[in-house]
């Protein structure tokens, strides 16, 4: 009965080496796939185009009744092979996978940039102020995953940061921290690390938990790791959808980065009454 109410995943579950979207939502997690892949279908065939599916078994259908029955051997490799085709094809570009967590969807993500689409569908949505989810809380691009030991994260993010991080790019960042099922890592180490990493690549990368260009998600469930660099965070209400459609007068004071930017030529704007009160709750949590 408990999985009969899981989102369905095809029996994946959520691991290292994964790409894609962590969703919260408020307890009705099929619906909230539902949304996902409608709110996610609408603005990737927006961005990308429309989502192209292979036509294999049409191809196959015709021809291989007319031939003539082939011994068991081969008609068993031609089966296989069968099979493997249609498994190719089923791997869409949006497909949700066992999270690991209450009240969290995980949809993993197939030739897209996770951190560009959500920023988009959030400056957009930032922008009209028009609500298209119901269930759907929060939702975070996911750009890498790891295992959630310490020493895999350290070798992982070396890497992983470097994009951003690596003079000549620089910039000012936090890090938030959010574990589920784990009780294994620190908080405080790992924000020590990272934070670490980063300033080894580019000393001149400064921490700011008032409203920095770039913030540093760590999101851990049971024993896997999954990073994303984004930006807008305070902005964009921590990424949730629900806060960022409602009116403010403070947001027309700061507009939302963009896609073309060059990642080292951003300025840190002033911080507005409204922004100053979200970082202070982000800067507790930091705490």
């Amino acid at each position: 009965a408990g999985r009969a109410k899981r989102p369905r995943g095809g029996g994946r579950q959520l691991e290292a080496g994964m790409r894609g979207i962590l969703i919260t939502c408020n307890m009705n997690e099929r619906k909230c796939v539902g949304e996902a892949y409608s709110l996610l279908g609408e603005y990737g065939d927006l961005l990308y185009g429309p989502e192209q599916f292979s036509d294999h078994e049409e191809r196959l259908s015709g021809s291989e009744r007319e031939e003539d029955e082939d011994d068991v051997e081969a008609a068993l490799k031609k089966e296989v092979g069968q099979i493997r085709a249609s498994t190719e094809q089923k791997l869409r570009r949006f497909q949700s996978v066992e999270s690991g967590a209450n009240n969290v969807v995980f949809i993993r993500t197939q030739g897209i940039e996770p951190e560009n689409l959500v920023h988009h569908i959030l400056k957009d949505m930032h922008a009209t102020k028009k609500k298209k989810t119901r269930v759907i809380l929060r939702m975070l691009p996911i750009s890498g995953t790891c295992k959630a030991f310490m020493e895999d994260m350290k070798k992982y993010t070396e890497t992983f940061f470097e994009p951003w991080f690596k003079a000549p790019n620089k910039g000012t960042f936090q890090i938030v921290y959010k574990a589920r099922n784990n009780s294994h890592m620190s908080r405080e180490e790992v924000i020590k690390e990272l934070a670490g990493i980063v300033g080894s690549l580019n000393p001149e990368n400064k921490v700011d938990l008032n409203n920095p260009q770039y913030t540093i998600v760590v999101e851990i469930i049971k024993n896997v790791c999954c990073l994303s660099v984004v930006r807008d965070y305070v902005l964009f209400r921590k990424y949730n959808l629900q806060e960022v459609v409602k009116s403010n007068k403070d947001d027309t004071l700061q507009n939302p980065s963009s896609l073309t930017q060059e990642q080292n030529s951003k300025v840190v704007k002033p911080e507005t009454a409204e922004e100053e009160k979200s970082s202070e709750e982000v800067k507790q949590e930091n705490k």
